[in-house]
């Protein structure tokens, strides 16, 4: 499993592209935390956006997995042009020419997607504490550890996408064609939802059918955590209005984005095996 592993970086860090970007990756993370200077006024009011609440202990942990989220593209980029390189580069050839099986070259591509999920996990996790420690007004034990579940949906939600990015790399062997078919897909989602809603279900039964989607069922694990924060709650209240959302993480959309990472890494290797190389 190491020695796959090995493998796979090595490939990797030779590669200029793929490092700039991984780089790109983890300097975007920590730019987070520049979030906390953010200071601006407004006439006679002062804002400044660490004294909101986004770093307080545990809505840290749903607001940092969420923002953080957005920035997975980078890697996405990484994962289709690695397969990109093997086609374009010949050595998935030379790879199984060597002596690695089929099978193993598709653990080695799936142990360096999770590589990729933990790494982000663990990286997202210190930031979060560092920022939490230094700004929460909540510093108990029992509520900084509370909530982690939003850091294990996260960790789900990566390994789900990076699993289907790896999939279009396989099928497509072209990283530009891979990530414009991840667009389409994503566009295909919407028309099927706006279609399901127009002419057959409320948006509630509409929401539930969506959620078997591979992309929205990613983006079900971690829902929006801005109307969280007190500011909104009571903009809404003075509205007259009150939100009654659910932000928790439930094991069945963990399960649906297992499901398809399964149903991505397994369709990778019937590809694969299908294949003449």
């Amino acid at each position: 499993m190491f020695r796959l592993l090995h493998i796979e970086f090595i490939k990797l860090w030779n590669n200029r592209a793929s490092r700039v970007l991984i780089l790109s990756y983890f300097i975007l993370l920590t730019s987070i935390a520049l979030v906390a200077a953010i200071k601006f006024d407004i006439g006679p009011i002062q804002f400044h956006l660490a004294d909101q609440g986004i770093f307080n202990f545990p809505y840290i942990w749903h607001f940092n997995t969420f923002i953080t989220g957005i920035f997975k593209l980078f890697l996405a980029i990484v994962i289709v042009s690695m397969m990109s390189n093997e086609y374009s580069n010949k050595t998935i050839k030379q790879n199984l020419i060597d002596g690695l099986s089929k099978k193993e070259f598709i653990l080695s591509k799936f142990l360096t997607v999770v590589s990729f999920a933990l790494i982000s996990t663990l990286f997202v996790f210190v930031v979060s504490l560092i920022l939490g420690m230094g700004y929460s007004d909540y510093t108990e034990i029992s509520i900084i550890f509370s909530d982690l579940e939003f850091l294990a949906a996260y960790f789900v939600k990566l390994v789900g996408f990076f699993s289907f990015c790896l999939f279009l790399g396989i099928l497509v062997k072209r990283s530009a064609f891979a990530l414009g078919f991840l667009i389409l897909w994503q566009v295909f989602e919407a028309f099927v939802r706006g279609m399901i809603r127009w002419k057959l279900f409320d948006a509630e039964t509409t929401d539930t059918i969506m959620g078997y989607f591979p992309l929205n069922a990613m983006w079900n694990l971690l829902k929006e955590p801005f109307s969280r924060l007190n500011a909104v709650q009571s903009a809404v209240k003075q509205m007259g209005e009150q939100l009654n959302l659910n932000y928790h993480v439930h094991w069945y959309e963990i399960l649906i984005v297992l499901g398809w990472t399964a149903i991505f890494i397994f369709s990778s290797y019937a590809l694969l095996k299908k294949r003449d190389l």
